[in-house]
């Protein structure tokens, strides 16, 4: 059968097409090959900027900020939310969480309003607040590694032209009007930095434009509303789906504006788009978008999908947040671990195997030993997080989910070097400090954060060690 394309234009309202233009419609004459690759090809190109259109949407309903279930930040469109503690294990909103920062979240739709970011003092602590667009792809340079001084910020979207008021030091334009804003704000594992941090983060806030006074408006994050828990899932909450793909898309293809050099991807997508009004391609492009679904995404939760080959079986994501037209890195990122900083911010090593190309499983042991002088070169922190098949954190009798900076009674060996122990049961007494515990059974994944990477990790110089199973 011939391929034809169409013509015709897109608007918002092109699920409520005519009569006629559905007429139109059914009497192309359309590929039924060409349609099942024109619908992978988009469901994975559009699969992040549906996820985080997703999440603007999911929470619009609610009347203010709070914590979900006590353990996760949520709230309606442009209201942040902060943790004022470590991020608990059994949250499931966003895979690959850590345990070395106190997070926010705030979705923003900026096409409400600009936004003003307020950013305390924080003295030398190592801090960075992400802004990312409906690609995820980062927008703003907010952090110590920036040399950000406190103050106010203004994040606008693509088409704001209004005047930028006295007090706000920079202006972060975003090219899509959805966005989200993760602030992350590191903390030591001891009660006085907890103590600390809890002070800092007052002067943390979020609000619109015409809120904004010029002086600081302090925030209580411990009072937040607290909104009942949902039903705990195994996995990351499935924020795309085969039904909301096609229901999403004209809102995402009207917020996210085309790169340039990306016009044909939006043409085949407002084509599809058209064609989903007939009954005739339907059927085809929702049997497509399943197995897409199940061929394509779903197998993408494999940590050695994201990125590059960084020595001893360790993948490095190299281009987080700033992915452009590597289609296929932003959506495995995007299933895998969502966002990531961009690569100055932090370095992302991830592990599904041990030297030996065998995957990792709960029923061995390992250990993992940087040498003498050779853990992550950073200027912010670094750590080691052990998680599950979905991506997230193993619940173990100690509590413990992450190792590094933040816990300062690591035991290091008489020649320097640093042995983590990598298994489910107690490596005994006098190795518990350094102990990450694994599952019992089943496959786990490791990853290594570097926050404010140095240059040996930005130049590919630095490669973390092997992963050595115990005999």
């Amino acid at each position: 059968m011939s391929m034809v394309l169409l013509s015709s234009g897109f608007s918002a309202s092109a699920s409520t097409s005519t009569n006629a233009a559905t007429a139109t419609v059914e009497s192309m004459n359309v590929s039924a090959d060409w349609l099942n690759l024109a619908v992978k090809d988009t469901w994975m190109w559009a699969w992040p900027m549906i996820n985080i259109y997703q999440r603007r949407l999911a929470f619009s309903h609610l009347p203010e900020a709070g914590l979900l279930g006590g353990t996760i930040p949520v709230g309606p469109p442009n209201a942040l939310s902060m943790l004022d503690d470590y991020i608990k294990p059994d949250e499931r909103q966003v895979a690959c969480p850590n345990q070395d920062v106190v997070y926010g979240f705030a979705a923003l739709a900026l096409d409400k309003s600009p936004m003003v970011v307020q950013v305390p003092d924080f003295g030398s602590r190592f801090w960075v607040f992400q802004a990312v667009d409906l690609r995820t792809d980062s927008f703003a340079s907010l952090g110590r590694q920036y040399g950000t001084s406190p103050g106010f910020y203004l994040l606008v979207g693509p088409d704001w032209k209004g005047t930028v008021p006295p007090g706000i030091k920079q202006v972060f334009r975003s090219t899509s009007n959805t966005s989200v804003l993760i602030p992350r704000i590191f903390q030591a594992d001891t009660p006085e930095d907890k103590k600390a941090v809890k002070s800092l983060i007052s002067g943390i806030n979020l609000y619109p434009l015409a809120n904004y006074t010029g002086k600081p408006q302090p925030r209580d994050w411990g009072a937040l509303r607290q909104y009942p828990a949902e039903h705990k899932t195994e996995g990351e909450t499935r924020w795309v789906t085969p039904e909301n793909f096609w229901k999403l898309l004209p809102s995402v293809l009207n917020d996210a504006r085309p790169l340039a050099g990306e016009e044909a991807q939006y043409a085949k997508a407002k084509q599809l788009l058209e064609l989903y009004q007939s009954p005739r391609y339907r059927q085809l492009m929702d049997e497509a978008t399943q197995t897409a679904e199940r061929e394509l995404t779903q197998p993408l939760l494999a940590f050695h999908l994201a990125g590059r080959p960084a020595g001893n079986y360790w993948t490095a994501n190299i281009n987080g947040a700033q992915f452009g037209f590597d289609f296929f890195t932003r959506t495995a990122s995007a299933r895998a671990f969502i966002f990531v900083n961009k690569p100055e911010e932090t370095q992302y090593f991830v592990q599904d195997f041990d030297k030996n190309g065998t995957l990792l499983n709960g029923k061995s042991r390992y250990t993992l030993t940087f040498p003498a002088g050779q853990t992550p070169p950073v200027a912010g922190f670094w750590s080691l997080t052990v998680y599950n098949p979905q991506h997230f954190f193993v619940e173990n009798r100690i509590n413990r989910y992450a190792l590094g900076t933040r816990n300062k009674d690591l035991h290091y060996n008489d020649d320097g070097s640093l042995t983590l122990y990598l298994q489910s049961d107690s490596p005994g007494k006098d190795r518990e400090t350094n102990w990450l515990p694994t599952p019992q059974e089943g496959a786990f994944s490791l990853m290594i954060r570097a926050y404010g990477p140095e240059q040996d990790i930005l130049q590919h110089r630095w490669q973390p060690p092997a992963v050595e199973p115990k005999p």
